[in-house]
């Protein structure tokens, strides 16, 4: 689902459970949204902990109800004077069985000339996590995650089938190199990539989300609106292009 979040929690989460809805009715099994896709990214936007976070209670109500799987693409948690940027995912039983924090921040100079700098509100992530599930062994990251190879690499090393990205991605980053980025990551290490990203909005994300097959084939793609694009993956397509093309075994 491609999502241009804005500060309204409340008709944010009315959106999303619109489109979690949808994607059910229309026979997905799992249902995945960009990074800060339930409050719009910025340095005042509060931390939510995962114990008692109205996000995640309401996903978990939403995948029960729906009988799906939901990649919530990223809330704020707390971590002493800062935060992390933290990806869950939901079982169809509404409980979170995976969590991984954004390891890479975004610090960066953009080729407007303009300077981000996560770091200064966020703290990085330790963990590279993947999780054995019934849709396959998913490797999960963020967003600027997808310019390190070593850890998608590391995660295929680990089973990694499905790779999922959750982004918000920028507009001049992402015209250079967003579907460069996708497909690279998805033929070196023959997997399928998920990449749901913001679109617009004020932060200036680029859309285009993305569903990638381990042949580097994007299978959909979204434009520069909100909405949702369904594709089937297939892991006997992995297991074949792995064997056929044996480019995953350690040098």
């Amino acid at each position: 689902v491609q999502l241009d979040t804005a500060p309204g929690w409340a008709d944010n989460m009315a959106r999303i459970a619109q489109y979690i809805a949808q994607a059910a009715d229309q026979g997905a099994a799992l249902v995945a949204f960009p990074e800060s896709f339930s409050q719009y990214l910025g340095s005042r936007t509060p931390a939510e902990d995962p114990d008692c976070s109205p996000t995640l209670e309401r996903m978990g109500q939403l995948a029960r109800q729906h009988g799906v799987w939901l990649l919530c693409g990223s809330l704020f948690t707390p971590d002493g004077d800062r935060k992390r940027n933290s990806s869950f995912l939901l079982s169809p039983e509404g409980k979170v069985v995976g969590r991984y924090d954004k390891m890479h921040m975004f610090d960066v100079t953009l080729p407007t000339g303009e300077k981000r700098m996560e770091s200064r509100n966020f703290c990085p992530g330790e963990n590279i996590v993947t999780l054995n599930t019934p849709l396959g062994v998913l490797g999960m990251s963020v967003c600027y995650d997808v310019r390190f190879p070593e850890q998608y690499r590391e995660m295929t090393s680990r089973g990694m089938e499905v790779a999922l990205i959750p982004s918000m991605f920028t507009k001049p980053t992402g015209k250079l190199c967003w579907e460069v980025l996708l497909r690279a990551r998805a033929i070196e290490n023959g997997c399928y990539v998920i990449a749901p990203n913001q679109i617009d909005g004020k932060f200036g994300s680029y859309g285009h989300s993305m569903i990638v097959d381990p042949q580097g084939r994007v299978l959909c793609q979204l434009g520069e609106e909100e909405g949702m694009a369904l594709a089937e993956i297939d892991l006997e397509l992995v297991a074949a292009t792995r064997s056929a093309m044996p480019s995953t075994t350690p040098f």
